[in-house]
């Protein structure tokens, strides 16, 4: 079996897949095909592999060939050695993992002169074969006859062939192995609060006397372990459990010297096994658990701020409508940015009516005639400081509204990020005269219009849905993101003709390259007319419009297939039933019943097999559709506006922000999320938090416990706690409404204008 097709079947065991669909999901990927692409597009191909299976191949293929690379370099150096015997050559085409192949390499790699060399180079290997060959003499007598101008005494000559049993020990692949299993079942992990660090250290004082299995360990826990060891507050120890796990491992090491009694040479060996255990082999494996340690964690810190990731991209948008973003703040004044249905500013101002300024009526005026000036029906307040403050102002507002203009509904979004993008070479390309104060108002009023569209313009690890990301291998986290937002992306569609360059750029196929380029074109020619027109862009040769167009959509084009994942390869199966249905295929696109009868199986041919005819009937029936959930937004209490204002016992709602391995964050509207503990979040047993809830998600809590010091709130789902509004809408099916939205005042009629802010709104409105 070469290299390749091993890795072919260590991958399908994996993925629970066949070697024939690794392989040819490994042609296509090699072939500079894309993830989205191959698996929408090439299902026929890949036997319907999906982008979870093929994001999982593409990463253990790079492991898998790295491996494999590893393999032949090493058989190469100890064929070069001249020390490539059939058994070894065995060793090293069997090892499974790099660490096995590294431990089969040990004794053959080379490495600086150890005390191992030297004695050798003193004549001692003799004397260590003598003890292991003759057991009933003592080896003090035996090393006499060792003694030299470089060996002074019989204490050198012990020393010298115990350094030589070490390495050759420490070199032993099978012990390794043997040892490592030993290890990850029995180890235990524990950390202690290193002197004088009590007070400076105090986040971590959860473990500052803490133990606990190696195996079991969360991945939280072990990271905020490490992190403390970091930053020289715990003191980290890796061993076996104290009672009699040493014994236990130095056992294992002593029954790879064979069965010892205890005859005096046996004595020797077992006291050499114990002191190569204390002294050079707990290290080792300490070191090497530790490192998978910090490997398993990192990889499970990096699945579930993906996880989340995905989940905040694929929020419910509230769709193309006049919106206004308020960024918060207290003595530097409200920012606030109008935008229109697509998104285009159309005004800013900032307001001022915290101290030390105070000026509330020039405030309220200002945004009273914003929102009638602009017509704008949602109101995106951001949840950093002052948040609840500028919210409650908003509601004064939205009361004193003139008889029949409908209140616009005010939701609470999360600003993580949006400080970063407006600090970025791209907000300052799109809005190169605007502030950069104001630009995060901006971003707070679209990424409520549209999450996804507006994310993707800020780095995904500044979106703050992960735990310890700064802790993680930064490469790997960087990757795995950038995968679940090109994921996210391909998975809603794009609009050719309104999307920007950084959405555009994670279309498959595309980048920023060509995203700029196709920005370009639209900016200089006008509209795309076709998914056709885009052949005309300069760097957008075939392969890229192959990987990119079905994920392009145009609305009310030439070809109304455009409007459709539909792939332009495919054109022609689509006409194909749509003239078997005897219709135009603008009467039968998104009309379900039209399509009623139609058999998928009819329309099989050569080139397209039942998965993609299957896929152009779903698109057919609805074409374009939005896979991302129904709008809903939480209602905050009011009056409860700060952590001190809780209690146990209150009853609210709240929106989902983060989900972790140990539960859910919940921001309830008083600047600090409260946790909803796994064993929190339903009447039942919860193995993974995701079961129940997904960040974005409108949930009801209960407080149990507030921490004001420590600025932590537990909260509840239990019982009277509540489920998410997503299950709730799953539960009542396709016609399920949208929960409502933030409470509102009936518009009250405001003829006259009178009191304080009525004047001050009518002279707005003269001045607008």
């Amino acid at each position: 079996m070469d290299a390749a097709q091993r890795i072919a079947q260590t991958i399908a065991g994996e993925i629970g897949a066949a070697p024939s669909q690794v392989q040819a999901a490994t042609a296509l990927l090699d072939g500079g095909a894309t993830v989205p692409f191959v698996a929408r597009y090439r299902k026929e191909v890949t036997g319907g592999l999906d982008d979870t299976q093929l994001r999982n191949l593409a990463e253990r293929l790079a492991y898998l060939r790295e491996l494999e690379a590893r393999r032949a370099a090493i058989l190469e150096s100890v064929r070069g050695q001249g020390k490539l015997t059939d058994d070894l050559a065995r060793a090293i085409a069997g090892a499974a993992t790099k660490a096995t192949l590294e431990d089969i390499y040990l004794p053959y790699k080379p490495k600086r002169r150890t005390k191992a060399m030297i004695a050798r180079e003193n004549g001692l290997e003799p004397l260590l074969r003598a003890i292991q060959d003759d057991r009933r003499a003592a080896p003090e007598a035996l090393a006499a006859g060792y003694l030299s101008e470089t060996v002074a005494d019989v204490k050198a000559a012990l020393d010298g062939a115990r350094d030589i049993l070490v390495e050759e020990l420490s070199e032993n692949a099978a012990l390794l192995g043997r040892l490592r299993e030993f290890m990850q079942a029995e180890a235990v992990i524990s950390a202690k609060v290193a002197e004088g660090k009590e007070q400076a250290g105090a986040k971590f004082s959860d473990y500052f006397a803490h133990g606990e299995k190696w195996a079991a360990i969360p991945a939280h826990r072990a990271l905020a372990i490490l992190r403390g060891a970091k930053e020289d507050v715990l003191t980290v120890e890796i061993a076996p459990e104290p009672e009699t796990g040493a014994a236990r491992a130095e056992g294992i090491v002593c029954a790879a010297l064979g069965r010892l009694g205890d005859a005096p040479g046996d004595q020797w060996l077992r006291k050499v096994a114990g002191w190569c255990w204390r002294v050079r082999l707990s290290n080792t494996m300490y070191i090497d658990l530790l490192t998978e340690l910090r490997t398993r964690a990192h990889a499970e810190a990096i699945r579930v701020f993906a996880r989340n990731l995905k989940d905040l991209l694929l929020a419910s948008p509230a769709g193309a409508r006049p919106t206004l973003g308020l960024d918060p703040g207290i003595r530097t004044g409200v920012k606030l940015a109008a935008v229109d249905a697509t998104g285009k500013l159309v005004e800013t101002a900032t307001l001022y009516p915290f101290p030390p300024k105070s000026d509330l009526r020039g405030a309220e005026a200002t945004l009273a005639a914003a929102i009638l000036r602009h017509k704008i029906e949602l109101i995106a307040i951001g949840n950093g400081t002052a948040s609840r403050e500028t919210e409650r102002m908003v509601a004064d507002v939205l009361k004193h509204l003139p008889q029949g203009v409908k209140a616009p509904m005010k939701v609470i979004v999360s600003e993580a990020g949006a400080s970063v993008y407006s600090a970025s070479e791209l907000a300052a390309r799109e809005f190169p005269d605007l502030d950069v104060s104001l630009r995060g108002a901006v971003s707070i009023a679209r990424r409520l219009q549209d999450p996804l569209a507006e994310l993707v313009k800020v780095p995904p690890e500044s979106i703050g849905v992960g735990q310890y990301q700064h802790d993680v291998d930064q490469r790997q986290l960087a990757k795995t993101l950038e995968a679940v937002v090109e994921d996210a992306v391909n998975a809603v569609g794009v609009d050719l003709n309104t999307a920007s360059a950084p959405l555009l750029a994670h279309v498959a196929g595309l980048g920023p390259s060509l995203a700029q380029n196709i920005v370009a074109h639209r900016d200089a020619e006008g509209a795309f007319a076709s998914r056709a027109a885009l052949k005309k862009v300069t760097g957008l040769g075939p392969r890229a419009f192959e990987q990119c167009a079905g994920f392009l959509r145009i609305r009310d084009g030439k070809e109304p297939l455009d409007a459709s994942a539909v792939h332009p390869e495919a054109y022609g199966v689509a006409r194909k039933i749509v003239a078997a249905c005897g219709r135009d295929i603008r009467q039968i696109m998104g009309q379900p019943e039209a399509l009623k009868g139609v058999r998928a199986e009819a329309f099989v041919d050569a080139s397209f097999g039942l998965p993609t005819v299957r896929d152009i009937l779903a698109e057919l029936e609805k074409p374009g559709r939005d896979p991302r959930p129904s709008f809903v937004t939480a209602s905050f209490a009011e009056g409860i506006e700060d952590i001190k204002d809780l209690r146990p016992g209150m009853s609210l709602e709240g929106t989902v922000t983060n989900v972790a391995a140990f539960g859910a964050f919940v921001d309830i509207g008083v600047h600090q999320d409260g946790l909803v503990h796994i064993s929190q979040l339903a009447d039942r047993f919860v193995k993974d938090p995701n079961e129940v809830v997904r960040v974005g998600d409108v949930v009801k809590v209960r407080v149990t416990e507030v921490d004001v010091p420590r600025k932590r709130i537990g909260l509840t789902m239990r019982k009277d706690g509540g489920v998410s509004a997503r299950e709730t809408q799953r539960e009542a099916g396709p016609k399920a409404q949208p929960a409502r939205g933030p409470k509102q005042a009936a518009p009250k009629a405001q003829g006259d204008a009178t009191g304080a802010l009525g004047a001050a709104l009518l002279n707005a409105l003269k001045k607008g």
